[in-house]
């Protein structure tokens, strides 16, 4: 079952984040207070999936007024292969079309083969026409990869 995120969620879906091998974590952004910043921002766009009884999957989906984008789009190892990822996203989108949002991307680091394979499946457009930059504005915020 998809739903809105709330940040009641966060234990929950932040043990699933730590159970996730290569996942990238950062320090600040995804902390309780980062994250119930971030859905304050998006109090509609973030979902989880529940299965048996816990959380298995999870996006976090925010918005400018023009552009979304998607983080952190995860499925427990366990419920991979059973349209969960599927279903979220569309989820995300039609919450997306519903605030007039007509465009969403997503990173996905090159090294993470099966999120990569995942939304080749799913006919997003891994583009070449750009390059991706970034400005670190607080060094505390940093990257930890889940082992």
């Amino acid at each position: 079952m998809v739903r809105v995120m709330t940040i009641d969620d966060y234990d929950e879906v932040w043990e699933l984040w730590n159970s996730i091998h290569g996942f990238g974590l950062r320090s600040l952004d995804d902390s309780l207070e980062g994250i119930d910043r971030f859905l304050k921002r998006n109090p509609t766009t973030s979902v989880v999936d529940i299965e048996d009884g816990k959380i298995v999957g999870a996006i976090l989906c925010g918005h400018d007024g023009r552009r979304a984008c998607l983080y952190h789009v995860c499925v427990n190892e366990k419920y991979r292969m059973h349209g969960i990822g599927k279903k979220m996203v569309n989820f995300c989108c039609e919450q997306l079309k519903k605030e007039h949002i007509n465009k969403v991307c997503l990173n996905a680091f090159v090294t993470n083969e099966v999120g990569n394979k995942f939304w080749q499946k799913m006919n997003w457009n891994l583009r070449d026409d750009m390059n991706y930059y970034d400005l670190p504005l607080n060094e505390d915020n940093k990257t930890v990869f889940v082992p």
